[in-house]
Parts: C-alpha cells; structure tokens; sequence
C-alpha cells in the first residue's frame, strides 16, 4: 500500500516515529474502526483517529446535535444544531482528512443489532453512556472477536479500559449499578471529554500499530480535580454473566 505525496506530508510526524514510520502508517490506512456514541468521548476520537489516517470509521449514534452538547462535543458547531450528530461528524471529519472513509450510522446499537454493526470492523471504542449499550457492545466484541476500547466520564474523573477476550467489560461491571450516572444528571467538566476521548485514541493507534503496551487487562483511572492518574487491573471472573 503506496502513500500519495499528500498523505506523506500529511504523515510526516508519523513516518519518523520509530514505533509506526512507515509500517504502521500502512497499517492505519488498512484499519476500519467503529465508534459507538459520537459524544462526549467519541468526537475526539474520531477526530484523531481520522487524522491518525485510520482507513474506514464507522460512527453510531441515534442522536442529533443540542445545544447543551457543544460544552464538550468538539466535533459540532452551532450550525449543526438539530442535524443528526453522525452526518454532522462525517462531513467534518471528511474536511479535516478526505483520505478517511466515514460511514455515518444514524441507528441505536441493541443487542439485536450490535454483532451486525461490529463484524466489519477491526477495532471497537465504546463512548455511550447507558449500561445497556454498553453490555451489547461487549457482548458483540466478545462474539466477533474484536478487541474492545471503553471509556466513561462523569463530574471530573475519566477511566479507560482495553478488554479483548478475557477479562471482558462485565468482568470489570456485571451488573447495571443501583443507580447509574450520566452526565445530564451529575454533569461534566467538559475538557475532560477531550482528555479521556483522546486516550481511547491513543489506544486505538497502539493496538492498531502494535506500538508499546496496551490497557488491555488494565483500567486508567484520571482524577482531574486531583491531577492524579493510576492504573488498576481488571482479573478474569469466572461468573462473568458474559466471558465466564
């Protein structure tokens, strides 16, 4: 897979990395992903990843564009308010990098549809925040075998997990919490989104280019208020509603 003269301007500070250069750069090219939720989390993941030069992006998300949404979804401006957010994602991230594929899904993934929409795609990363998106989209990642990148957000603290076989997401939450939080209902400081968003980017151009170590089996945890990161392990449990 041969570069263009744009593509080796525009990947410069990749081709002299010693951990992608040009290997991993083709290996991006070739790399179809699938962003669940275009968020929060998912905007500025997709907008790295599309810089990164990853071939194929695949967004889902049943939404469309609100006011409140601009605090922290970078991806949007006012004008795309009322515009389903998966088209409004797709046309910038089509300016920002015309060599990237976008496929806007303008759907809700459920159980019923979840291992449709991620078969065709190398590599998961997960934004939403309803526990039942998010146990379909393990399930299918556990089924397809696709290599899952999960993030979650709320007030001022971010996590990052990679799950890829076992331990899978349920081992880390079996179970829907008593009483979960959203954002809408406990708030978020909105740079935390980017914070977070770009790690889950960060680790999809790691496992990707196969560079350095991965989270998988590992939980980043980010306290900003603190400005403390730690990292915990995720252990395999044999009662996993899901892997076990």
């Amino acid at each position: 897979m041969s570069f263009s003269d744009e593509e080796v301007d525009r990947y410069a500070r990749h081709l002299v990395l010693r951990e992608i250069g040009g290997p991993g750069q083709q290996v991006l090219k070739a790399a179809r992903v699938l962003i669940v939720g275009a968020g929060g989390l998912g905007a500025p993941a997709a907008l790295y990843l599309a810089a990164a030069g990853v071939g194929a992006i695949g967004l889902v998300d049943p939404d469309i564009v609100a006011l409140s949404n601009l605090q922290r979804q970078i991806l949007y401006a006012a004008a795309d308010i009322d515009r389903p957010k998966v088209e409004a994602a797709a046309e910038r991230l089509a300016g920002l990098n015309p060599n990237v594929a976008v496929t806007p899904i303008t759907a809700r993934l459920t159980q019923e549809n979840a291992a449709e929409l991620v078969r065709p795609y190398d590599l998961v990363l997960d934004g939403t925040d309803d526990f039942a998106t998010r146990f379909a989209v393990n399930a299918a990642c556990l089924a397809e075998g696709r290599p899952l990148i999960s993030g979650a957000i709320g007030r001022w603290t971010g996590q990052v997990g990679v799950f890829s076989g076992k331990p899978c997401y349920r081992c880390l939450v079996p179970e829907v919490p008593p009483e979960a939080e959203t954002c809408a209902t406990v708030g978020v400081v909105g740079a935390l989104a980017g914070v977070i968003g770009s790690m889950m980017a960060l680790e999809a151009i790691k496992l990707i280019t196969g560079a350095g170590d991965s989270l998988k089996g590992r939980l980043l945890i980010y306290d900003a208020l603190a400005a403390e990161t730690r990292t915990v392990r995720v252990g395999a449990d044999p009662a996993c509603p899901a892997c076990g």
